[in-house]
């Protein structure tokens, strides 16, 4: 209770007032004037009134003391013990701080990011958030519930915002020990058959890396098993291969688990380098000159990947003129530098209007044919000459032919058309012109009629007459154009048509690009953000299988976009090497950044909270019990003023002061009945004096 005033009067008029009623009193007891005691009290009084003394009295209630519970929720804390035992331990925190009603908790789960794709742990970012709102006299104390795999550590010397203990519950064991393995340095991008380097480390965590045993590398590249490697834990271990084909290559290490370590959620890695066709070596040989050579060879001349062999045959050995060969500008076409010294030297083969005519020893046929069982990609884009009685398909290169002629033309105009399977094959699938009925593109002439081919028709002529035939003949691929009018789409009759991207695209899928394979599954990640794209000539191939970083599984629906093409995008709550499943394909993705913080290291630790607890007079505990059931925890100490002193077995609490103004009770002095009855009295005292 406190006394203040409210005066009637401004404070320059009561003291003027004062004084002259202090010089009145003073005079009359100087001169000892009879009643001067009584008037000076009598001034005294009514000065009082004036003045208007009040008692007052606040009401106030104390606040309650704010301790934040900052509870990990990281992926490193998604190992099921530590996710139960980090459960157990804040059910049992909430239940011991219900025994002091005067501390507030409020519990804070800190989750990763789900919109980064280099998840970290940012406890400290979510304290500061959690008491933004708090005087810092209010808090008394801060616990964070965690496995000590912090990634925003401020400075030993920050200020954290508040004067109050800082304590860490440590959720992982003191002999836990992890093994992983990272790819330090790798090539983005590698020319195709040609060697490349990375570096890998294999990293054992905890109470095991002292003299950890070497460890065995599995390999595999694009899903196809490599000799194993092995490294010793801690050092630098290189790695040696050959780019194998151009787009997307996925290197996938493994490691085996070690018994009893904390995940082998970090036991893969993975690298992806994109493979890079240096120079592709194209065998183009015409069989005569003739109006559609030129769209061929100006098609391959455009691509600068493409390094071209081009002959034209224009004097086979049955014409004789009676020019002598030393007056011929001819140069003699070298078929066994082509054909048997350098055949593997090239990526792909053309026969563009060819014949036999001896120019071929009929052996060099067969030579062809067993480049193709090999791996080899040869084209056939045939004419007239096809269907006459010196067609190569009579020849030992028929082995590898997808179709035989009848040794009939069909010589009717008609639309090129894609034929069903052609709809949902890479190759055609989306040419321009093809959706409309009949196709906005010109039409051709004459087609060779062959007997029902082998492999895939794409494209049909009239009457469904085979157009363009796709086949796999051993290791190798061959294609057949039965026209020779695409020349026609080059030259722009009836408006042309999208030869460029046809022979492009043919010529691809014959030296096999990934984006042109006809049964497929790729998945690319943006950040968590993981799409699937299933391509098939099939029917409906059905749901994916996503197998997570966890080691969970899920379908994953597959919805048609295209004909022959289904895709499925989605956003991943996990970072990490995924593999994705669809039939006997399968195909590997990395969501998030390779080198996430939150995966660099998996061991429990309790050195990142020491530095600031020791500062703040807080502890760092484990809190795991001695069996793998409940938890450990250290008593609450509740402490007036400031915690001067840690205690290695009670967390202490700084309890706060801070109190909230509820209301005012005043009582005036002078008022009521009370203030008239004392100046009457004083007055009627005055009177009585002077009566005398």
């Amino acid at each position: 209770m406190t006394l203040s005033f409210a005066p009637l009067l401004p404070w320059t008029a009561l003291l003027a007032l004062g004084l002259v009623a202090a010089l009145v009193a003073a005079f009359g007891l100087w001169r000892g004037l009879r009643g001067a005691v009584l008037r000076a009290l009598a001034l005294t009084l009514l000065f009082g009134a004036l003045t208007n003394p009040l008692l007052v009295n606040e009401r106030r209630e104390p606040l309650s003391t704010i301790v934040p519970i900052i509870v990990d929720r990281s992926e490193s804390q998604a190992i099921p013990e530590r996710k139960a035992r980090t459960d157990t331990a804040l059910a049992a925190l909430q239940e011991r701080f219900r025994e002091f009603p005067k501390i507030e908790t409020r519990i804070i789960e800190a989750k990763d990011d789900p919109d980064t794709d280099t998840p970290s742990t940012k406890l400290f970012s979510a304290l500061s958030a959690a008491i933004s709102d708090v005087p810092p006299a209010r808090i008394g104390a801060a616990i964070m519930l965690t496995d000590g795999q912090i990634h925003d550590l401020p400075g030993e010397a920050a200020n954290l915002g508040f004067e109050a203990p800082l304590h860490g519950l440590i959720t992982g064991r003191a002999d836990e020990f992890d093994r992983r393995i990272e790819v330090l340095r790798g090539p983005r991008f590698g020319i195709v058959g040609e060697d490349q380097e990375l570096t890998l480390r294999v990293f054992d965590d905890g109470a095991k890396a002292d003299n950890a045993p070497p460890a065995d590398i599995t390999v595999r590249i694009n899903g196809e098993d490599q000799p194993p490697i092995r490294a010793v834990p801690g050092q630098e271990t290189p790695f040696t291969f050959k780019v194998p084909r151009g787009g997307a290559n996925v290197l996938e290490f493994a490691v085996a688990e070690r018994p009893g370590e904390v995940t082998g959620t970090n036991n893969r890695a993975v690298h992806v380098i994109e493979g890079i066709r240096q120079n592709l070596r194209v065998l183009l040989v015409s069989g005569e000159p003739h109006s559609g050579e030129r769209a061929w060879r100006n098609l391959l001349k455009s691509d600068a990947s493409v390094d071209l062999v081009h002959f034209t045959i224009l004097r086979p050995p049955e014409k004789q003129d009676g020019t002598p060969i030393n007056e011929l500008s001819l140069i003699a076409f070298p078929t066994r530098e082509l054909f048997v010294e350098k055949i593997n030297d090239f990526d792909l083969i053309i026969f563009d209007r060819y014949q036999h005519r001896n120019v071929l020893p009929v052996l060099y046929y067969d030579y062809i044919a067993q480049y193709v069982q090999k791996g080899g990609a040869l084209l056939i884009a045939a004419g007239p000459e096809h269907a006459g009685e010196a067609s190569i398909a009579d020849t030992p290169l028929a082995t590898v032919l997808p179709a035989a002629p009848t040794g009939e033309m069909n010589e009717h105009a008609f639309y090129p058309r894609l034929s069903d399977e052609g709809r949902k094959h890479p190759v055609t699938r989306g040419l321009e012109g093809a959706d409309s009925e009949p196709p906005k593109w010109g039409r051709w002439f004459r087609t060779v009629d062959v007997f029902p081919p082998k492999g895939q028709t794409v494209m049909v002529a009239n009457d469904n007459h085979p157009l363009l035939v796709l086949n796999r003949e051993g290791e190798g691929r061959v294609a057949m154009l039965l026209s020779d009018q695409g020349w026609l789409w080059a030259r722009g009759f009836e408006g042309g048509g999208p030869h460029a991207a046809l022979y492009r695209r043919i010529a691809h899928w014959l030296m096999k690009q990934p984006e042109l394979e006809e049964e497929a599954l790729t998945a690319r990640a943006a950040g968590r953000t993981i799409t699937v794209l299933r391509q098939t000539v099939g029917g409906d191939p059905g749901p994916a299988t996503v197998k997570y970083p966890s080691g969970r599984s899920e379908s994953l629906p597959l919805t048609q976009i295209e004909p022959g093409l289904y895709r499925a995008e989605k956003h991943m709550d996990e970072t990490g090497l995924y593999e994705i499943a669809n039939g006997e394909l399968k195909t590997l993705v990395h969501a998030g950044a390779v080198d996430a913080p939150e995966f660099r290291a998996m061991v429990s630790t309790e050195d990142t909270l020491k530095p600031y607890s020791e500062r703040s007079h807080g502890l760092v505990k484990r809190v795991a019990a001695m069996s793998d059931e409940g938890v450990n925890l250290p008593q609450i100490l509740p402490v007036n003023g400031p915690v001067r002193v840690a205690d290695p077995s009670r967390m202490a609490i700084r309890m706060t002061s801070e109190t909230v103004l509820k209301g005012i009770d005043t009582l005036p002095l002078f008022a009521g009945l009370l203030g008239l009855g004392l100046l009457l009295l004083a007055l009627s005292a005055t009177w009585w004096r002077e009566g005398r």
